[in-house]
């Protein structure tokens, strides 16, 4: 349905985000499973990572590229199960109003609004923190609708992302 599968590679190993469907990487044909939404943000983190250690090389000491990415992966790392926290426990203004975000056999909890059913909040979380980690721009669920604190965490992303992921990827480009 449409060149799709020649512009995911494209998207996901470039900064440009966006997708041939409206719905970005949320949209089955460009992201069918958890699995391809497991792949997709190892594309996401694969450049940037790898430049680590091509640092180290470059300086002829591959520990200091390995401490790179050893502090980048634990900020991403940090934020992720922040992100998942926080979204898995809802939001509280909503609670307050009454609404069930409780896990049952039928709901899986949480603040589920702007989510991909598919992927539910794990993979949500997950790819929402690496894609603004990695300044990478694409989305598989919508970020407006996350909690204000998720929110947040996914701003500071952005703004660490100089100092982390994106910010190597962009450093080697321009030399």
């Amino acid at each position: 349905m449409g060149p799709a599968a020649s512009q995911i590679a494209i998207k996901q190993l470039g900064t440009n985000g966006g997708g041939f469907f409206n719905v970005n990487s949320a949209h089955p044909y460009e992201n069918a499973t958890p699995f391809a939404n497991f792949l997709e943000m190892l594309a996401i983190l694969l450049i940037p990572a790898a430049l680590c250690y091509t640092f180290g090389k470059m300086v002829k000491d591959t520990r200091q590229g390995w401490a790179i990415f050893a502090a980048m992966m634990l900020i991403l790392v940090a934020a992720v199960f922040w992100m998942y926290s926080l979204e898995g426990s809802g939001n509280p203004k909503l609670i307050a109003l009454g609404v069930d975000q409780q896990a049952t056999s039928i709901n899986p909890g949480g603040n589920m609004e702007g989510k991909e059913v598919r992927f539910g909040i794990p993979n949500s979380a997950v790819w929402a923190t690496v894609t603004t980690a990695a300044s990478n721009g694409s989305v598989n669920s919508m970020h407006d609708s996350y909690t204000p604190l998720g929110g947040m965490i996914r701003l500071s992303c952005s703004i660490l992302g100089k100092l982390f992921l994106a910010g190597l990827d962009q450093a080697f480009t321009e030399c």
